[in-house]
């Protein structure tokens, strides 16, 4: 597979590039923010739904008899999970799902918990169904831990003790912070969960890009009592890039929970898959495998390029760390890093935190935003005002096309989130332009161009 092969997406209905203007103002931006990728979906997918296309006869299709068997087979092989076929449903997208499981499972005004900073529609989907939104941050730890945030079990017990909570809705792994969450983490959440009789809705939709040698754990794997309090969804779609196929399906090991869910989802029709979603899966899962692997591979290489060029070209040293160079007098151009200094302090205006899973990067731009907050001072500093600038630099100086930070609810004012989900060219070009406009930045107005 090419992975360096640029595919012009334009005029052809995708969201990353045709709802630029609606969503950014503009449409000149390389779009590096809705997470679909700029690769082409293995050939046995395109092979598997051209076959369809090529019968030219469309009507009304069953469940083929392998389509369960062969989710099953992948969750066991490739998650460690053993399900039984009657747990898995197919549902028709995940958000669309956890919009049905807080219908059917929740009443309006209760309460829904939430980990920010997380996907927007952890939020959007209880707000717009008139559920109230708990939330329940997450701890942001240092550089120097091993993954950027850890779960706030203290507040989980105290929220879960005093409000109204039915539901939790979990990323797992975690978007947008790339958190392959460990064994430990979920058992402690389950426990929790269990003992509040808080419903746990599994947003698995990443379980199946794991990076640099990790592995996936589901949630509901965890521990008996993770299976009798949960729902996991998951889709293929992320994984082989066919999120328009829509070929999502649910996971509901407990019978108190499946057997009435599942009849809801029958009588409404909503466990009715096209054949499209179903050859496509099924072809994704029996013979995409190495695609996968090559894509990983090829993601890890971005990330890599990512932190590399942020650590050169975005690390700034202050005056002490100048003075402690082997020379006494070594000054940085704007926009690269000085050589041979050893000691003294220093920022990264801009600072990739590594993903554990998944195509996303977040980018920790809070030095950055800081320093664009210094040379404006247009209004007293809070961080709506500091992520204002920031998304500003980005859209209409760089013009690049990333997800506000804000967007992801409380702690996620700050950052960016990046999708290196695209050739390197794209990456190279669109890093290029934001060193350019952050050192324009600096320089102030008199220099810019």
């Amino acid at each position: 597979m090419d992975f360096d092969k640029i595919v012009e997406r334009h005029d052809t209905d995708a969201v990353k590039t045709d709802s630029l203007k609606k969503n950014f103002g503009r449409s000149d931006l390389i779009p590096l923010w809705v997470a679909d990728m700029d690769f082409e979906s293995p050939r046995c997918i395109r092979e598997a739904l051209q076959e369809v296309v090529d019968s030219g006869l469309y009507g009304y299709n069953v469940i083929p008899e392998d389509y369960f068997p062969v989710i099953k087979k992948w969750l066991g092989e490739e998650q460690g999970w053993t399900v039984e076929e009657q747990w898995l449903s197919f549902i028709p997208g995940v958000v669309k799902g956890i919009g049905y499981i807080l219908n059917f499972f929740t009443g309006k005004g209760d309460g829904i918990i939430v980990q920010p900073p997380v996907y927007p529609p952890f939020m959007n989907v209880p707000a717009g169904n008139d559920r109230k939104i708990v939330f329940n941050p997450l701890i942001r730890l240092s550089d120097s831990d091993s993954r950027p945030y850890a779960m706030d079990f203290e507040h989980l017990k105290k929220i879960a003790s005093e409000e109204n909570c039915r539901a939790l809705i979990l990323s797992n792994p975690h978007n947008p912070g790339g958190i392959a969450w460990d064994r430990e983490t979920l058992t402690e959440l389950a426990d929790i969960c269990y003992k509040y009789n808080i419903l746990v809705i599994a947003d698995e939709i990443h379980a199946d890009m794991p990076l640099f040698g990790g592995r996936h754990i589901p949630f509901a794997s965890v521990s008996r009592q993770a299976e009798k309090i949960s729902i996991t969804l998951g889709a293929p779609s992320k994984t082989f890039n066919m999120a328009g196929i829509v070929s999502s399906y649910a996971v509901v090991p407990e019978k108190e929970l499946r057997e009435p869910f599942y009849r809801w989802l029958a009588v409404n029709e909503l466990n009715s898959p096209t054949i499209m979603a179903t050859r496509g899966a099924m072809a994704a899962y029996t013979k995409g495998n190495e695609w996968r692997r090559e894509m990983l591979a090829y993601i890890e290489k971005n990330i890599l390029f990512v932190e590399e060029f942020c650590k050169r070209h975005f690390t700034r040293f202050t005056e002490a760390s100048h003075k402690s160079g082997p020379d006494g007098n070594i000054e940085a151009e704007p926009g690269n890093t000085p050589t041979g200094i050893k000691g003294g302090n220093s920022i990264q205006l801009i600072k990739p935190l590594r993903p554990q899973a998944s195509f996303i990067v977040w980018l920790d731009c809070r030095e950055l935003g800081r320093v664009l907050w210094e040379n404006k001072r247009t209004a007293s500093w809070s961080p709506e005002a500091s992520q204002q600038l920031i998304t500003d630099l980005f859209i209409n100086k760089a013009r690049l096309a990333l997800n506000d930070g804000s967007t992801f609810g409380p702690g996620g004012a700050g950052y960016m989130r990046l999708n290196v989900g695209t050739p390197k060219q794209v990456l190279e070009e669109a890093l290029r332009r934001l060193a350019y406009s952050v050192n324009s930045e600096e320089q102030g107005p008199e220099n810019r161009h």
